[in-house]
């Protein structure tokens, strides 16, 4: 489907379903065929990801989730272990009291036990692209089907106001089969991880693209200079995140197979600044009636600053700080 066609189907569903848009609804619809990373429309997929996210965040959560498995099993060639219409979370997290041990069986068949924490659409989902451990103690990856007696989504983990909807639950496998994709140490090793990861800010922009154009539509007739200052603050915030992931974009398009780590984290905190500067200034401008008696724009308010903790914040800025001060000279990136 090309760009304009998938923004076409993309308004359709938004109109159709409003705030009942769901998942299912977008692969149903070919949504998800997106672009994947790298090949020369990465800036087109991030479009679609940002038109998802201004709609509903906890809705992006799932697709950016969704196409994010479907991007690792097509460069981990595996593309085949995805079924038509297949609705799939990618669940990497590592918190130090959450862990999934991987057992071989025949093949490329393995068991999965232990318990996935952070698992997005736990309930929702057909499918998952898991991270987990083999006995050598080496980081694997492995698609598991969700309806099987060896998988078990939980009510835990998740008691933020924010992000609701995306229900990112503890889901515990006892011996639940699965298929191992790829080798020990891919999911982070390939080009697609920080590819991926840029293509979260993307997710953020839209969430604060929504807030800044529900400001918008209440700026009235005749705003004062406060809420005119507002509306110019978020005006520069929101085009300056706008170039950081055109530029980002272009750069994986230009180097595929390159690590993008550098023009990944520089993007995130780009758009992290951008979305907070939206939510100060957004608030402000339209005071407390939309906060309360606004469903989509009270929702979108609590939703953004959890969704913006998927950021590392300062130890995201301490890393690209050691990256920029590798470099012999001074950085290219500082230059026009």
């Amino acid at each position: 489907m090309s760009e304009p066609a998938l923004a076409d189907a993309l308004r359709q569903l938004q109109l159709r379903y409003g705030c009942d848009l769901a998942l299912k609804h977008l692969v149903d619809a070919g949504i998800d065929v997106l672009p994947k990373p790298g090949a020369g429309q990465t800036l087109a997929r991030w479009r679609v990801l940002a038109d998802v996210a201004a709609h509903d965040l906890s809705l992006v959560k799932l697709f950016e989730g969704h196409t994010d498995a479907l991007a690792i099993l097509a460069e981990l060639g595996a593309a085949s272990a995805a079924p038509a219409r297949a609705r799939w979370g990618t669940w990497c997290a590592e918190p130090p009291d959450a862990r999934v041990v991987l057992d071989a069986a025949e093949g490329h068949r393995v068991r999965l036990t232990g318990t996935k924490a952070w698992c997005s659409g736990a309930a929702s989902v057909s499918h998952a692209v898991v991270s987990c451990w083999n006995a050598a103690g080496e980081s694997c990856l492995a698609a598991v089907a969700m309806d099987q007696p060896g998988v078990r989504v939980t009510g835990n983990g998740w008691h933020a106001v924010g992000m609701a909807a995306s229900a990112s639950v503890d889901v515990r496998f006892d011996r639940a089969v699965a298929t191992q994709i790829g080798r020990p140490g891919d999911y982070v090793n390939r080009a697609g991880f920080w590819q991926g990861g840029a293509g979260i800010a993307a997710c953020w922009f839209g969430g604060a693209f929504g807030i800044a154009r529900a400001v918008h539509q209440r700026a009235g007739p005749a705003p004062d200079a406060h809420r005119l200052a507002h509306i110019g603050a978020i005006e520069v915030a929101l085009t300056a995140a706008a170039a950081q992931l055109r530029e980002a974009a272009a750069w994986i398009d230009r180097h595929p197979e390159d690590n993008a780590q550098r023009i990944a984290l520089r993007a995130r905190l780009a758009v992290e600044q951008a979305a907070n500067d939206v939510m100060h200034h957004a608030g402000r401008a339209v005071g407390a009636g939309p906060l309360c008696r606004d469903p989509y724009f009270a929702r979108a308010m609590a939703d953004l600053p959890v969704f913006l903790r998927q950021s590392h914040a300062e130890r995201d800025l301490a890393a690209l700080g050691q990256l920029a001060v590798n470099e012999k000279e001074e950085p290219s990136s500082w230059t026009l």
